[in-house]
């Protein structure tokens, strides 16, 4: 089976037709294997800030607060007791916890096969010949936006599934113009393909890579 797409330019014009990896864009959808793929990406990626100190890390109490008799109070040995206001915490979190999760790298790059398989036949996305921008302008990039923006909303028009901006943007390489340029804009990420995982897959709604992304990735995975 042949995947084709159309090659647009950063003017929205169609200029070439190409076609895609089979290995990438065709892959059979196994709903479990993309959760857990998911779910370890966002375990790996929790830090663990929470931390409680126990009686033997708290400050002070070296002494009785009071005698043992003779005062009328309950017995107390220190200050440092849980049942103390500013005493130690009883199973309280620690900040030893490890969140991390393993997942096979096989069943990882999968779920990233399966994810671009969905954009491609959900007509989410795009493929332009270059992603680049010769200076800090984010009017510059809103251009190129603009344009990217209408073929993948025609893209969608008989769907009719058009509606919100939500774009994820893949290049071969780090482009800090391009990047910066889109700091300010909202539901929009840029990516280098180096770094393509399977939560901004699933969390950007369109897809919009470069040629050489795509020949990039096949390099990367057709090992």
């Amino acid at each position: 089976m042949v995947l084709t797409v159309n090659i647009y330019n950063q003017k929205g014009e169609k200029k070439d037709k190409m076609d895609l990896p089979e290995f990438l864009f065709d892959v059979g959808l196994n709903v479990e294997l993309i959760q857990q793929a998911r779910v370890a990406q966002m375990a790996n990626q929790r830090q663990v800030l929470a931390h409680t100190k126990t009686r033997s890390e708290v400050r002070g109490g070296g002494r009785k607060p009071w005698r043992q008799k003779g005062t009328g109070n309950a017995r107390a040995g220190s200050i440092r007791s849980p049942i103390w206001v500013g005493g130690g915490i009883t199973f309280g979190p620690k900040k030893e916890r490890n969140f991390a999760k393993k997942i096979n790298k096989k069943m990882k790059r999968k779920a990233i096969f399966m994810a671009l398989t969905d954009k491609f036949k959900n007509n989410s996305l795009l493929v332009v010949d270059k992603l680049e921008i010769t200076e800090f302008s984010t009017k510059g990039f809103i251009n190129i936006l603009v344009a990217l923006e209408k073929q993948l909303t025609e893209s969608k028009q008989d769907s009719g599934e058009a509606g919100k901006r939500s774009l994820l943007m893949v290049n071969e390489e780090i482009n800090d113009k391009l990047k910066y340029s889109a700091n300010n804009l909202t539901r929009i990420k840029i990516l280098n393909v180096n770094n393509i995982n399977i939560l901004d897959l699933l969390k950007y709604k369109d897809l919009v890579m470069s040629v050489g992304a795509i020949k990039k990735l096949k390099e990367i995975y057709n090992k």
